[in-house]
């Protein structure tokens, strides 16, 4: 670079322009930082107090009594005005308290805003309130990690994404030891509670920290964080009291628009299916409320795959009188899902569509019984030989074929002992006619959970494999063909002088009606074209097929091109909605206003999500009555229960009633919606996820 570019550079990188459009902020973010979300009308007052309210039960695990005798008898609480407080109340609820915070899991969007909530509440109420952000999620409080939250931090992060302010981890602590010194850091600080922000493990957690802090005056409250959206909370009698954790409006929102692009290129560039795989291990609430945004042509809910009954399987077992058949094992396969795949995209291509878009969630194997059977067995197997051995499984038996040989012996020992066998030769077949890289998956190393990762396991491959060979053998078939647009067939044929009706009749089957025309079955390559054409048309045997018609049988051969995408950290790490900014922010002052009046073992909730703002109502929901026992690692282990899609939901509902307008298989433009990107500025941002909008809905018309 010459001295005089170099000058001119240095010049430019002064102008306040230069410094202006080269810089970190911009409009959207200073206004998001500058926005102050409206609080739930109780806030308003001077003083809040919690009411019990016994409307509420739970089924009690007698584990959950046993190991949390402390908080297992809460109940839920409301937050209300309290009137005319007396002057002990006052002083107890203004009184200064340290209040520590945690991050546990992954990100959400909408976290800095509980912190801002929670810090925006206790300096409220007394300015001498202190907050401390513990570092690296729960290892902060393990080693004694954490910083102080002061005005300027708090206002950097507010209604931002992530979980940068302080970092996030996902160590449990979960052992004497690691307990020890959590009691110890909250000892040394002086803290009067503790907030856990974080999902299912990370709220069993903090139930397990309530009740071994209470001893020590050390508060414990949780706050409901996952953008799977499956911590949803209702009691005994199905009264729902948390619709919705935090995080899953902006990531669903994220998703959503990623996909209705490639919605619009799909239906622009005429020759991809895109397969669009996105987070949900254990429940499909993200696909579902993408479904609802995009109307993707096809998405899949695990919830309703595994209620699925092959009935024309299950007709010809008792028809054939086969006795001892488990007539409930008749429900989804891989197999049978790849065909209902195939099914659609067959009927698309038939309208001249031979594009798409395919939703997958990523734990849609989870569903699929034959598959969570393997997962199940293998997850024991693991966890058994970790237990009795002094090496993990993982670092004993390095290759596949050295796990599949430890396979292969224990099916063998199965024929050979005389009680049942975990793993059978009926397991081993099974596995090993799996490609390799599923049998990979199947035995990658657990989480630290013991789950299995779904994440780490090309699902869409899975399934995609499937479908493309069975896809083979319809083209094969003459069964799998692109419809050839009447006009367009007409157009060609004229255009070269040759009568359409002249040979219409020979090349389709549905030439006499229909907007779209279907090569005939028995034509499936350019011989038997040609023979369909000697023998129908009378074309010397000698002669070439006439160039139209061959143009026009081409353009009738389906090539099956995918594009595969996976949509998960991008979304967990989008700026928050409105809608998450507003919720988050009055979690935060629900757990403030929780531990104000002395709760622990509560999780923080705003209830009424599904209706108009003025509606929400914070609450405390207990925690302990949650969990329940659950297979972790080999193990049953207490654990707060995951929310899956409930089918007979009105957002299921829909879905199901629009799944064949939505498929498109049917002449003219697709119904694709476009949900646009998150708009945190202007008048039109949707105000809640679809799936509560509607469930409302349904509850304002039936009441």
């Amino acid at each position: 670079m010459s001295d005089k570019a170099a000058i001119t550079m240095d010049a430019l990188m002064q102008d306040p322009e230069f410094i202006k459009v080269t810089s970190h902020l911009n409009q959207d973010l200073i206004e998001r930082r500058n926005y102050r979300p409206p609080q739930c009308d109780v806030f308003n007052d001077a003083f809040i107090r919690v009411a019990e309210d016994d409307r509420y039960e739970f089924e009690i695990d007698s584990e959950a009594r046993k190991k949390l005798p402390e908080i297992i008898d809460n109940k839920v609480q409301r937050l209300v005005p309290a009137a005319k407080p007396e002057e002990t109340f006052k002083t107890q609820y203004t009184r200064a308290r340290k209040i520590g915070i945690v991050f546990s899991g992954g990100p959400a969007p909408g976290g800095h805003n509980v912190i801002a909530g929670l810090y925006d509440a206790a300096k409220k109420v007394n300015p001498q309130n202190r907050i401390f952000g513990f570092l690296l999620g729960p290892d902060g409080i393990i080693d004694n990690e954490y910083v102080e939250l002061d005005d300027d931090r708090i206002d950097a992060f507010r209604n931002l994404g992530g979980f940068s302010m302080i970092k996030t981890g996902r160590t449990k602590i979960d052992t004497t030891a690691k307990m020890a010194l959590s009691r110890e850091t909250c000892r040394k600080i002086g803290l009067d509670a503790l907030v856990v922000v974080g999902g299912d493990d990370s709220n069993t957690n903090a139930a397990f920290l309530a009740q071994e802090l209470k001893a020590d005056g050390v508060q414990v409250l949780g706050v409901p964080k996952t953008i799977d959206g499956d911590i949803q909370v209702r009691d005994k009698n199905h009264k729902v009291l948390c619709a919705m954790s935090f995080g899953y409006h902006s990531a669903a929102r994220a998703f959503a628009n990623e996909i209705s692009n490639l919605c619009t290129d799909s239906s622009s560039d005429v020759k991809y299916w895109h397969i669009c795989k996105v987070m949900g291990r254990v429940a499909s609430h993200l696909a579902l409320e993408v479904a609802l945004q995009t109307h993707a042509n096809m998405t899949l809910i695990g919830e309703d795959l595994a209620d699925f009954v092959d009935a024309k399987r299950l007709a010809k077992a008792r028809s054939e009188g086969q006795a001892g058949i488990d007539y409930t094992a008749y429900g989804m396969t891989l197999r049978h899902l790849s065909r209902l795949i195939c099914e659609a995209i067959v009927k698309r291509a038939a309208v001249g569509k031979n594009y798409g878009v395919v939703v997958i969630p990523e734990g849609v194997l989870e569903f699929i019984n034959e598959i969570q059977v393997i997962i199940i067995k293998l997850n024991t197997i693991i966890a058994e030989y970790n237990e009795t051995h002094d090496i993990d499984f993982h670092t004993e038996f390095i290759r596949l074929e050295d796990k599949r040989e430890y396979l292969r012996r224990l099916a063998s020992l199965s024929r050979e002992a005389s009680d049942i066998s975990i793993w059978n030769t009926r397991d081993d077949d099974f596995f090993n006619d799996i490609p390799d890289f599923f049998q990979e998956g199947l035995l990658t190393e657990r989480d630290s959970h013991g789950n299995f990762q779904f994440s780490l396991v090309p699902t869409d491959k899975v399934i995609m494999g499937l479908v493309k060979d069975y896809l083979n053998i319809l083209r094969e078939r003459g069964e799998y063909k692109i419809g050839i647009q009447r006009a367009y067939f007409d157009k060609t044929m004229r255009k070269a002088d040759m009568d359409p009706d002249h040979y219409g009749s020979v090349l389709f089957d549905n030439y006499s009606e229909g907007e779209y025309l279907l090569v005939k079955k028995n034509i499936f390559s350019l011989k038997t074209l040609k023979q369909a054409l000697v023998r129908e048309n009378g074309l010397d045997a000698e002669a070439p097929i006439p160039p139209p018609i061959e143009k026009i049988y081409k353009m009738s051969v389906p090539k099956f091109k995918t594009q595969t995408h996976f949509y998960g950290y991008d979304g967990r790490g989008s700026d928050p909605t409105r809608f998450d900014c507003i919720y988050t922010y009055n979690l935060g002052m629900t757990v403030f206003n929780l531990i104000a009046n002395g709760a622990t073992g509560q999780m923080a909730a705003i209830k009424n999500l599904e209706r108009s703002f003025a509606e929400w109502e914070p609450i405390g929901i207990p925690i302990a009555p949650l969990m329940h026992l659950e297979e972790r690692k080999g193990r049953l282990t207490l654990v707060l229960e995951k929310s899956v899609v409930d089918t007979h939901s009105i957002a299921f509902q829909t879905v199901k009633a629009l799944r064949e307008k939505w498929l498109g298989a049917e002449p003219g433009e697709d119904d694709y919606r476009r949900p646009g990107p998150i708009r945190f500025t202007g008048k039109s941002e949707e105000d809640r996820p679809i799936t509560l909008v509607l469930n409302a809905l349904a509850d304002k018309i039936t009441s």
